[in-house]
Order: C-alpha cells, then sequence, then structure tokens
C-alpha cells in the first residue's frame, strides 16, 4: 500500500516531511513530490497550491503517476455551522462544490450531469480518524464541507452556503480531491482545521495560526498512517 498526503499550501505539509525517512523529491508538472516512509509506511506527499483545478491536477497525479491507493488531505477551512469555533477538527463526511451553478438547464446547485451534488468520503477512514480523537483526547466534529475558488468573508454568501448545501465548514480544495478520488475508486479522507468564521475579517494572524494548526494536523494524520497499514 501507498498513501498519498495532500495540503493546499507548502506550510501544511512540511510538518510531515520533516519526519518521513528516505526522503526523495520529484518534480512533476511544475510541482514537487516527496516520498518517503513513516514507521515502515511507503508516502506520498505534496502541496497542490490553491483552488480547485490546482487541487484535481496533484491528486490525479498522485493516483495515476505515483499509484497511491489511499489520499489523506490535511488543511485549513472558514467555519460555517455556529458550534464550530477557530481551532476545531473537522473531519468531511461529504463535499460539495458551492460555486457550481448550472441551475439555468434545471439542475440543483453544485450539480452536473453524471456527477454527485456531494461525494461521501471513506467511512472506514473517518472511523480511524474517530478512534485517533478518542485516543488523543481530542473533540472531532464531523460534517458536510463546501468548496468553491473563492475566500468567503461574507456572511450572507455564508449562510446561503449552509443552508443550500446543510454544510458546516467551506474552504478551496476538497471537493476536486473528492471528485478525482471517487472517479479512481479510492478511498480518501478530509480533516480541516477551523481558522476563521467565514465571515470574519481576514486580516487576522493567519500565518500563526497555519504554523500552529499544521503541527497538530501533521501529528493527526501521521497517526492515521499508522493505523490504515494494519
Amino acid at each position: 500500500m501507498k498513501i498519498a498526503i495532500m495540503g493546499a499550501m507548502p506550510e501544511e505539509i512540511e510538518p510531515l516531511i520533516a519526519q518521513l525517512d528516505n526522503v526523495t523529491t520529484t518534480v512533476y508538472a511544475q510541482n514537487k513530490y516527496y516520498e518517503g516512509s513513516y514507521k515502515g509506511q511507503e508516502v506520498v506527499v505534496a502541496y497542490s497550491k490553491i483552488g480547485k483545478v490546482f487541487a484535481t491536477l496533484t491528486a490525479t497525479i498522485l493516483l495515476e503517476r505515483f499509484g497511491c491507493d489511499v489520499l489523506l488531505f490535511s488543511g485549513v477551512a472558514g467555519a460555517i455551522a455556529d458550534d464550530l469555533e477557530i481551532g476545531d477538527l473537522v473531519i468531511a463526511d461529504g463535499l460539495c462544490q458551492h460555486d457550481l451553478d448550472i441551475t439555468a438547464f434545471g439542475h440543483p446547485f453544485g450539480y452536473v450531469p453524471e456527477g454527485e451534488v456531494c461525494i461521501p468520503t471513506d467511512v472506514k477512514l473517518r472511523t480511524i480518524a474517530k478512534e485517533i480523537a478518542a485516543d488523543k483526547g481530542i473533540v472531532l466534529k464531523e460534517g458536510v464541507i463546501a468548496t468553491g475558488d473563492q475566500f468567503i468573508a461574507n456572511a450572507d454568501r455564508k449562510n446561503w452556503i449552509g443552508d443550500t448545501f446543510n454544510a458546516h465548514a467551506l474552504e478551496m480544495e476538497g471537493a476536486a480531491v473528492a471528485v478525482v478520488c471517487n472517479a479512481f475508486n479510492t478511498p480518501f479522507f478530509i480533516l480541516r482545521a477551523i481558522s476563521d468564521a467565514a465571515d470574519m475579517d481576514a486580516g487576522f494572524d493567519f500565518d500563526a495560526f497555519l504554523e500552529s494548526s499544521a503541527k497538530i494536523s501533521a501529528d493527526f494524520i501521521l497517526a492515521m498512517v499508522e493505523k490504515v497499514r494494519k
């Protein structure tokens, strides 16, 4: 088995790479892929850059070029649900594209023919995540995560996304990863740390939060790598 680990930004994968053994770097399609092992388990780590197009490209390469069998994604997200606060960890039970709109042709928001509005994540991987959270004493929340190529800093838009898709959080890559993994019948998992309330001022100290949350998320993802291989 070979496990892919993705993030959207370099800061999200640096703590992961630091804990790998025998790391080699491959430059492919204008991105870097880090192959190594963690406690004997073969992994490939990459950051996609921000947005759905880059996430689609990176996920496809991880599965096709590097032959990964499972994909774990770690990053940050904005909260929609009232019970989510900055620093909370949330896992996706399903992912949708809030900016996909062909309603003019009579379809619901987020849908294209032969596609799905909401793509579910792997049940087994979610169960493993809940076991790890229980072992670590971490409160892990779960819900639909909405994806779009926009940073949402508007309360009305945030509420519309929440109401339309029953979404708990929003970000810019997850549903693209879901589409790729679903097409290749590859189990996948999305972990997000809540960085903002989606309608707040984006001028808070994001860099400091990203550094601390990346370390927490890396520890969680690597614990999953250990359990997935068993």
